[in-house]
This record gives structure tokens, C-alpha cells and sequence, in this order.
């Protein structure tokens, strides 16, 4: 039960960070036209200057948003394994406790 429980926990915070991943994209994309409209724009040569700084500074922080992101969706993909590794090792030793005393509960009669 503890197992499916965590995968479940698991798929909900992958689905929850894909759909954050797509809506910082779009951001991503709506600041990148933001960035090649100013080239277009009637303002003055500072406040051009001004405004793509800003603009990207916001593109780097929302891509810095999408990689902690992804990193910690592969964090809690390694995470997932490990455990799964860890308990398919459990079950194996208690499966193999099981074989070697089923033996020793053996009566014998000559």
C-alpha cells in the first residue's frame, strides 16, 4: 500500500510540475516577443536599453524557474527508483528468510 501511495504522490507532483513547466514557457515565450518588439519600438535609445534589461533579466529567471524544476522532477524520479530498488530487496530477503527456515521446521522420523 505504501508503495502505490508514494507513486501516486509522485505522478501528482510530475503532473503539477509539467503543467507549471508549460505555463513558465509560455511566459517565456510572451517575454521573448516582448524582447524582439522593443527592437521595433519608437522609444528613445535608453529607455530601449532600459527595458530589454529587464526583459532579460525576467528571461533568465523564468528559465532559472524551469530548470529547478526539472531538477527536482528528476530528484523525485531517482528518488522513485531508489525506493523501488530498496523494497525489491526487502522482498527478496524475506522470501529468502522464508526458503532456508522452511527446513529447519522439519520434523523428521526414522
Amino acid at each position: 500500500m505504501q508503495v502505490s501511495a508514494s507513486s501516486s504522490a509522485s505522478t501528482a507532483s510530475s503532473s503539477t510540475g509539467a503543467s507549471d513547466i508549460a505555463k513558465l514557457q509560455k511566459q517565456l515565450r510572451s517575454l521573448t516577443e516582448d524582447l524582439k518588439s522593443v527592437a521595433t519600438s519608437n522609444m528613445d535609445a535608453k529607455a530601449k536599453k532600459e527595458k530589454v534589461k529587464l526583459l532579460q533579466a525576467q528571461i533568465q529567471m523564468v528559465q532559472a524557474q524551469i530548470a529547478a524544476i526539472q531538477r527536482a522532477r528528476q530528484q523525485e524520479q531517482q528518488e522513485a527508483q531508489t525506493r523501488k530498488a530498496e523494497d525489491a530487496s526487502i522482498q527478496r530477503s524475506k522470501t529468502q528468510r522464508g526458503i532456508f527456515t522452511l527446513g529447519s521446521q522439519l520434523d523428521t522420523f526414522a
